[in-house]
């Protein structure tokens, strides 16, 4: 990708730096015979995803599909539409079978509408042989339950560690983040005490919301359903969580019931907020700007705490492509998404996100980007987590219905907010996940 490539696709500084990256450390790639994709005649594609949260995210993208329609002719048009809305326009989709021919949606979604979609196991056999294998989450958002076969095709995952200012917690008396439940309290009362207080969402946040539901629920040894995809949220477990976050809650900066997935980033970079869970477009954005970048300086990632459990349990939100059975085009859709996994575009874009996306496939641990700053190397093994929405249970449509409808979060929020008791709360949301799990 040459300079004069560049201008001509639009890209900035940023984002041919990532191609330029990118060619500094090729990622292997082993002989595995491709699909046999037959492209329709006069195939044209639209393409709809959440928009980016690092800008070079959306011009590497769009490049990337220009390439695309260089090699094949075929025009692609890519919408980039707001985290909130993916979901609602993925099921307007889905149940008039008209609209977008491919959705890059959030983690379960091809569950919910496994029977609106073109499998694409295929693409995902190539790709797995190619890359040195699908890592452990990305098998559990792609695979339908059960079975081998593939209905989503996962394009990467963002963590939300624990994201704090180190000046902060070592005036508290801490070397880093303790890993038990009690130290994490004690560190938050601390840091309330010197006015530099914690902040974590509890509004219906698709990232950061779920995110530190899910963490608070399964530190404690909680889940919103068994491996038999009974629900089990109404435990001694859960009401051990929601007790402690009657603790936890009062140590946060004030408003974290209506934080959206921004709302954080903002607290943290206006100083509001001292420590805080998020993905590494928060660090990037600070240490870009002049006036935040002494806060970037003083800024560390550490995972959230195990709490009762032997490993932190953090679900990276995962970007989860499909395919629609409406589309003219499946043929194309498939050679898209495939051609957007090979390592000449991949690659960029994964430098482009500057590890907020990270990769799905093994092989791509020798990116460059993991080893372009050092607080960004917690986030390669994203994909390597156990965990993920309606863990301990089978995907299915019941748990992407549950997460959507933020039956996890609003339990939470119940209880910081003083509206219900931990127990009252764990009914109710036993009571909502039924109404799913019973279909």
């Amino acid at each position: 990708m040459n300079r004069r490539a560049a201008l001509k696709l639009g890209l900035s500084a940023a984002a041919l730096s990532a191609f330029r990256a990118s060619a500094q450390t090729p990622i292997q790639a082993a002989d595995a015979p491709e699909p046999r994709l037959q492209i329709e005649s006069g195939a044209t594609l639209r393409m709809l995803r959440p928009v980016r949260f690092v800008q070079p995210d959306e011009e590497v993208f769009r490049a990337n599909a220009a390439k695309f329609t260089q090699k094949t002719g075929v025009q692609v048009r890519v919408d980039f539409v707001g985290w909130e809305d993916i979901t609602q326009q993925t099921a307007v989709t889905a149940n008039t079978g008209a609209g977008p021919d491919m959705i890059i949606g959030f983690g379960d979604a091809p569950h919910i509408y496994q029977d609106k979609l073109v499998e694409l196991s295929d693409v995902a056999e190539y790709a797995g042989k190619r890359y040195g294998g699908w890592l452990a989450l990305a098998e559990r958002y792609g695979k339908k339950h059960g079975t081998n076969s593939w209905i989503g095709l996962p394009f990467g995952a963002t963590a939300g560690p624990t994201v704090y200012r180190k000046s902060a917690v070592s005036a508290a008396g801490f070397d880093r983040i303790p890993d038990d439940h009690a130290g994490y309290l004690d560190l938050c009362k601390k840091l309330k005490a010197a006015n530099k207080p914690a902040g974590f969402a509890l509004g219906n946040a698709v990232g950061d919301g779920n995110g530190f539901a899910n963490w608070l629920i399964w530190s404690h040894g909680g889940f919103l359903v068994d491996e038999e995809g009974k629900v089990a949220i109404n435990s001694r477990e859960t009401i051990n969580a929601l007790n402690y976050l009657k603790e936890l809650y009062p140590t946060f900066v004030p408003g974290t019931l209506s934080w959206g997935d921004i709302s954080n980033n903002r607290a943290y970079a206006a100083s509001e907020c001292w420590m805080t869970a998020n993905g590494v477009s928060l660090y990037f954005s600070i240490k870009n700007d002049p006036a935040t970048a002494p806060i970037a300086q003083d800024t560390e990632h550490q995972e959230l705490p195990k709490g009762v459990l032997s490993a932190s349990p953090m679900a990276g939100l995962t970007l989860n492509a499909m395919v629609f059975k409406h589309s003219r085009y499946p043929n194309a859709s498939k050679a898209f998404l495939q051609f957007m996994l090979e390592r000449e575009q991949y690659d960029p874009w994964l430098n482009a996100n500057l590890g907020y996306w990270a990769h799905p496939l093994a092989n791509y641990d020798a990116s460059a980007v993991w080893t372009s700053d050092p607080k960004v190397a917690l986030f390669r093994n994203t994909m390597r987590s156990t965990f993920y929405n309606g863990y301990k249970g089978p995907l299915s449509e019941a748990t992407g219905a549950a997460t959507a409808d933020y039956v996890m979060v609003q339990m939470c929020a119940a209880v910081a907010s003083g509206q219900s008791t931990p127990e009252a709360a764990a009914r109710e949301a036993e009571r909502r996940a039924r109404r799913y799990f019973r279909r």
